[in-house]
């Protein structure tokens, strides 16, 4: 067998224990101020290997949407889960970035044998899984999933500038900068706000004030 790429190793592992199906899991938006978290799952054949696929924050939008097309055609699987900004408000954004994971998991259209996630293992052990500290910088199928989820995420932000462009959506995708806080500041939230996140922001009529 040829040389194994570095973030092939843990896979390489799991295959060798009789696993086949590998789902690789990611989250994009936990945390922005404004819109939903997104989750991605990516199964891939054994040893299938696409160049370029690592961490999605450090590849440009180009590159981003470029990977993300051939993710797409080249996966056995994959699956997107999105919890909006009401439910995060509801139930925390951790919570809901494992509701998003799971509805990631259920969308699949293979059921995988083995869960590798980014961060953090689901509270829930329904298949066999391994939380991955860096796991986008450490293994292909979470990486993969990590620019599925952010691709799909930033594209949603896209459409919700269209809808509010005040608020600049399309430039921050929702992250807290300082135009981002100005605008609440001067505007107030919008729907898609996540109020939760905004205790700290001085917004009209102290509405941020918790």
């Amino acid at each position: 067998m040829k040389e194994i790429p570095l973030n092939l190793e843990i896979e390489h592992l799991i295959w060798q224990q009789n696993v086949r199906y590998i789902a690789g899991i990611d989250e994009a938006g936990r945390g922005p101020l404004a819109g939903p978290v997104v989750a991605a799952a990516a199964i891939f054949e054994p040893y299938d290997h696409i160049e370029g696929v690592k961490d999605s924050k450090k590849l440009s939008p180009a590159q981003r949407e470029g990977l993300y097309e051939i993710i797409v055609q080249r996966a056995l699987a994959h699956g997107i889960g999105l919890v909006d900004n009401l439910e995060i408000d509801r139930i925390n954004i951790r919570q809901a970035t494992f509701k998003a994971m799971r509805k990631a998991i259920g969308s699949l259209a293979k059921n995988p044998e083995y869960l590798l996630i980014d961060g953090e293992e689901l509270p829930d052990k329904i298949y066999r899984q391994e939380a991955v500290v860096d796991g986008d910088d450490r293994s292909f199928t979470i990486a993969a999933a990590s620019i599925l989820a952010k691709v799909t995420r930033d594209r949603l932000m896209i459409e919700y500038h269209q809808q509010y462009p005040r608020y600049g959506f399309d430039r921050h995708k929702g992250y807290g900068t300082e135009f981002h806080r100005e605008m609440l500041k001067k505007y107030g939230p919008c729907p898609i706000h996540r109020r939760s996140f905004l205790t700290h922001i001085p917004l009209p009529g102290g509405e941020g004030k918790a």
